[in-house]
């Protein structure tokens, strides 16, 4: 990092202190947050389907997203019995999504994620496995930016052992950045905010140090973002998941959303927005991830209703409409709770 970057980022975490990122709102148990939770659809979930990728399954999926003139999603693809991952995309043709674009750069990525700042597409992943001599194999992200598919090339290489970190361009032209630390500050993994001046600004040391939004998990549970959007009135809506085990060591995951005043930090609550129960049935990769759903991506209309992209069980890919989570804006939040 050189001195003008090592300059923004102070001031960036200054502007963004720890005090200024705590939430008044207590944190809530994945059991609490279901308890409150009242699903408003039903019978209008779906699994994807798709071709040209062998036996291989497809799952934790993005939203559709337009680049080059075609309307586009991403997918982790891999075999059942392993987590040698390929980021792919796909577009749909005859109501299955079919393979359009892969890369060298894109294998052994898992979780995909897609953003756009200014005229730049954004790809990231998680790579795994990364060998470590002496250690057992970790991750990290990467992620790939261009004006073209074909023109893709290497932009930023994440901390060792992070996933979920996530950008969103804000109305003046800065990025927001929310990343996921674990052990000694985000134990099992909580979500960390900060803001760069540009794209150039963003370095694996800045995400590492960016401050964590507290109030929002136990230290039971864990959490992350997936996806981030910038909201008409300025603030940032957050889709991600919220996590646990159960006393056999089943996995349960959820997705959940929440918004942040991108000048305060102010969040607010994390709601849970889906079940696993309110999609099909499909296969599941292990007996301990059948109660997964894994946001991916979230297409708002116009109507108050939204369309919710997800990974299943860590073998299939679904759909689902619901209640659009980021149509109460912070301002009506704040407004309703005074």
């Amino acid at each position: 990092m050189n001195i003008h970057s090592a300059n923004v980022h102070e001031a960036q975490l200054l502007s963004v202190s720890t005090e200024s990122l705590v939430d008044a709102a207590r944190a809530r148990t994945c059991q609490e947050l279901l308890a409150a939770f009242s699903p408003s659809t039903a019978g209008q979930a779906r699994l994807l389907e798709f071709t040209g990728v062998g036996n291989r399954d497809v799952y934790n999926v993005t939203a559709p997203f337009e680049f080059d003139g075609v309307r586009l999603i991403a997918g982790r693809v891999e075999a059942r019995d392993s987590e040698h991952s390929e980021l792919m995309l796909f577009r749909e043709v005859e109501g299955r999504w079919t393979p359009y674009f892969t890369s060298p750069m894109f294998r052994s990525l898992q979780d995909p994620c897609v953003s756009f700042v200014g005229d730049e597409l954004i790809i990231g992943g998680v790579r795994y496995p990364i060998e470590v001599p002496g250690d057992q194999p970790t991750w990290r992200m990467e992620f790939f930016h261009g004006r073209s598919l074909a023109t893709l090339r290497h932009m930023l290489t994440g901390p060792m052992r992070m996933k979920d970190i996530r950008f969103c361009e804000l109305a003046d032209g800065r990025v927001a950045v929310l990343t996921r630390p674990q052990g000694a500050k985000g134990g099992r993994g909580k979500i960390g905010f900060c803001i760069a001046d540009s794209l150039e600004d963003i370095t694996a040391e800045m995400i590492d140090a960016a401050p964590i939004l507290n109030g929002q998990f136990v230290a039971e549970e864990w959490g992350g973002a997936n996806e981030a959007q910038l909201l008409p009135d300025g603030s940032i809506g957050v889709l991600g998941h919220i996590a646990r085990r159960d006393t056999c060591g089943n996995r349960h995951y959820y997705p959940m959303a929440f918004s942040i005043d991108p000048e305060t930090a102010y969040t607010t609550p994390i709601r849970i927005i889906a079940r696993r129960d309110m999609f099909p049935f499909s296969a599941s990769k292990r007996a301990d991830l059948v109660d997964v759903v894994f946001s991916g991506g979230l297409e708002r209309h116009a109507d108050g209703y939204a369309t919710l992209w997800v990974g299943l069980s860590d073998a299939a890919a679904g759909t689902i409409r619901i209640e659009d989570p980021f149509a109460v804006t912070i301002a009506q939040r704040l407004e309703a709770s005074l």
